[in-house]
């Protein structure tokens, strides 16, 4: 169960242009602001909603060349990418999707992983159970018809409030 909403924004994304618009100016953001690059986000959404793809362009944004994978089948994914400063930092992609039962992720020792530093980036967080730490921000994505989506972002922490005013600015599609 998450703590109460600090803040919310909600969002019409026309095409993938939008959610790379966006991943890139919350990249921004955490390039230029070292108390944000701990950050835990949680995207939520159905199959198909659009969280790798979200996740591969602020991996991009943040620096990160190369292939980005998605974690289905490894569940964990770890990116470095470097700050203004050119200091290495961390970033973790997960993905539960395969998690049946919420004590796998006591068993794969993630805990650790969470309580340190580095950027981590969680799909599929419900299948972890109620026992992973609460995320700083959470976006909701639902698809629309087309190629556009919904999206709900809510900041469930003073961090995630941060997160939320200085990567959510308004959009200059």
């Amino acid at each position: 169960m998450h703590e109460p909403i600090l803040g919310t924004r909600h969002e019409h994304w026309p095409d993938e242009a939008a959610c790379a618009a966006r991943a890139h100016a919350m990249a921004h953001a955490l390039q230029r602001d070292a108390s944000l690059r701990d950050a835990c986000i949680e995207l939520d959404g159905p199959l198909g909603a659009g969280k790798t793809t979200f996740v591969r362009h602020l991996l991009r944004g943040l620096g990160i060349e190369g292939r980005i994978k998605s974690p289905s089948y490894a569940v964990l994914e770890p990116h470095e990418w470097r700050n203004e400063h050119g200091a290495a930092q961390s970033a973790w992609h997960f993905d539960f999707y395969r998690f049946g039962d919420p004590r796998e992720w006591l068993d794969a020792g993630f805990r650790e992983t969470f309580a340190g530093p580095g950027l981590k980036l969680v799909e599929w967080a419900q299948n972890a159970g109620p026992q992973r730490p609460q995320p700083d921000l959470l976006l909701a994505i639902e698809p629309g018809a087309d190629d556009s989506r919904r999206v709900v972002h809510s900041a469930l922490t003073p961090r995630g409030l941060a997160l939320l005013e200085a990567g959510c600015r308004p959009l200059m599609l």
